[in-house]
């Protein structure tokens, strides 16, 4: 199973329905709207295909609202756009008139007020560069030090000044409201710069029944650098977005910033997306570069939760191949993730139970080579723990709230299902095995880790620890001599004139005649606790896989199909 999750920007290149479907069979884990882009008649058709999609492929596929945030963009030009020539002088202005070569205005009226000489200010992602020469007035008077194309609503960006620009725009209000109203799972928030801009868009959440919309707030800028600690703690996931990111401090630094993001988030095991040009060569390109193959595959060796793919796939021309390159990558690093990530990520830094208990779990599923741990939650808060540390093998949830399980499909390792409400343990651990059987890849004999809360259903209270082999009557003994074999099951008692060479064994009594069979047999299974010294002697000799004290085989029949795994000490049937 691919660990690492995969989140697609839709648009115009993959809102049909069929590319949809294609994109989810390919990795897709959350499907992405920007709302730089578009209107809302647009959005909402998205949303309308992503959710009847997800209910017939009965996938949790996520939506994630991407709010246009605070920022600054050129308004418009005479002709749509002018030709900045290096060396000639430009201003920027507040106002609604129209533009040209020596002037134009901004989105901020308060520009001038916040600037000084000798500043720098970068349009179209800092394609152009200018400095500033002059303020006067509402007017900044800048030198083009990098000349280029200009055009309608182009991005401004002021490395190195706080701007004093408002958390919420009306717009990003207004955004929210529609995301709350269309059941949208994670809101990603743009230019977040410190704590109380997450406050004021978890107040509109709160305020307007959205309460159950998870934040990822968006680094962006130098503020957001500077104040990621504060930032992490206040939201609920952080997106690396490098492209402004990268506008807005040295593009050296960024690599740098975001491993030390990545890290920071694994510490507090709060889920962090990659994004922004991963595979920027794919939008025109069916094949990605391998420098871009390295960089994702990085991101992932850092511990990123999940990878984003913007313009690849909401407008590229190879949308699904996008996706698919993506999940070759994801499997490929995760099958060769760092011991020293590992490591640095199996701490506690907290001193709750449910982190104490996930740790555990985690080391004891890896120290038995569990197939999987299987996890019932009401809130997901236990599923991203056990996500933290990183096991080996796969982590399944199972909760009774969908948009828990939709959550969970941005927490890395993490596989949802939906189950009805338990009050009973067993019944319940007896079902999520039953499912973990259905829908994933475990079988008869492989051994599984349980964790969960007693009582049932209540946040916070994960408690105990379960391991269980998967199965119907398992029978559990002493491996006498390690080993493991499958074949059908041949019980002494029943008459054995038809025994064949390669059988398993199975011997409630010993006697004369059972010696001849064990020289034939490929594996032994006796009731009692030990055979007689020169029997035990003759079946190491034989060097085959021989479990002892084994009180029962009820439930078993003569020539069944089992495997008898000494090692384990245990006897089961095979599916």
């Amino acid at each position: 199973m691919k660990k690492t999750k995969i989140v697609c920007t839709i648009g115009p290149a993959s809102e049909d329905k069929k590319v949809l479907t294609h994109l989810i069979a390919s990795g897709m884990n959350v499907a992405r709207l920007n709302f730089s882009h578009g209107d809302y008649e647009e959005h909402q058709g998205r949303i309308d295909t992503i959710k009847e999609i997800r209910q017939k492929l009965n996938q949790p596929i996520a939506i994630l609202l991407d709010t246009k945030g605070p920022e600054i963009r050129t308004k418009k030009f005479k002709d749509g756009g002018v030709f900045l020539k290096e060396g000639s002088m430009f201003t920027l202005t507040v106002g609604d008139e129209l533009g040209d070569e020596n002037k134009c205005s901004t989105t901020y009226d308060h520009l001038a007020e916040e600037l000084k000489k000798g500043d720098v200010v970068l349009i179209d992602d800092g394609l152009i560069k200018l400095t500033v020469r002059e303020i006067k007035g509402k007017d900044v008077i800048l030198r083009v030090d990098n000349g280029g194309p200009v055009k309608n609503h182009k991005s401004i960006n002021i490395p190195g000044v706080n701007i004093k620009l408002p958390a919420l725009t009306e717009k990003d209000t207004n955004d929210l409201l529609f995301g709350i109203k269309n059941d949208v799972d994670f809101v990603a928030a743009s230019f977040i710069r410190s704590k109380e801009d997450v406050f004021a868009i978890r107040e509109v959440l709160n305020n307007n029944g959205g309460e159950d919309i998870h934040i990822i707030s968006k680094i962006e800028n130098r503020q957001g650098v500077d104040n990621i600690d504060e930032i992490i703690e206040a939201s609920d996931g952080i997106m690396v977005a490098r492209g402004d990111l990268g506008v807005e401090i040295p593009a050296e630094e960024v690599p740098i910033v975001q491993k030390d993001i990545i890290k920071k988030c694994n510490y507090v095991g709060k889920p962090v997306i990659t994004a922004t040009q991963m595979l920027d060569s794919m939008i025109n390109n069916p094949r990605a570069t391998r420098a871009e193959v390295t960089d994702v595959f990085n991101a992932i060796f850092d511990g990123t939760d999940a990878i984003m793919l913007s313009g690849e796939t909401a407008a590229g021309k190879y949308p699904i191949e996008a996706v698919q390159t993506m999940g070759i990558i994801a499997e490929s690093a995760e099958g060769k993730l760092a011991s020293d990530f590992r490591t640095r990520s199996k701490y506690i830094n907290d001193q709750s139970m449910t982190s104490a208990v996930s740790l555990s779990t985690v080391q004891i599923a890896d120290s038995l080579n569990a197939k999987a741990i299987l996890t019932p939650t009401s809130s997901g808060y236990t599923a991203r723990r056990i996500s933290k540390y990183r096991p080996n093998c796969d982590i399944v949830a199972y909760t009774d709230k969908e948009y828990v399980q939709r959550r969970l499909s941005l927490v890395w390792g993490v596989e949802a299902y939906k189950i009805d409400v338990f009050s009973d343990v067993e019944l319940l651990y007896k079902t999520i095995i039953k499912s973990a059987k259905d829908h994933f890849h475990v079988q008869n004999g492989d051994m599984v880790v349980i964790t969960a809360g007693i009582p049932l259903g209540v946040k916070g209270t994960t408690n105990s620890i379960r391991i269980e082999t998967v199965g119907e009557h398992v029978l559990k003994g002493a491996g006498l001599i390690r080993g493991r074999v499958r074949s059908g099951l041949r019980i002494y008692n029943k008459g054995l004139s038809d025994f064949k060479e390669g059988e398993i064994l199975a011997l409630t009594s010993f006697d004369s005649k059972a010696m001849d069979l064990i020289e034939k047999a490929s594996g032994v299974v006796y009731s009692e606790k030990a055979f007689p010294n020169e029997v035990e002697m003759k079946l190491k000799g034989l060097d085959i896989p021989t479990l002892v004290g084994v009180e029962s085989f009820e439930g078993y029949e003569d020539k069944e199909k089992v495997t008898l795994d000494a090692s384990r000490g245990i006897l089961y049937k095979i599916n």
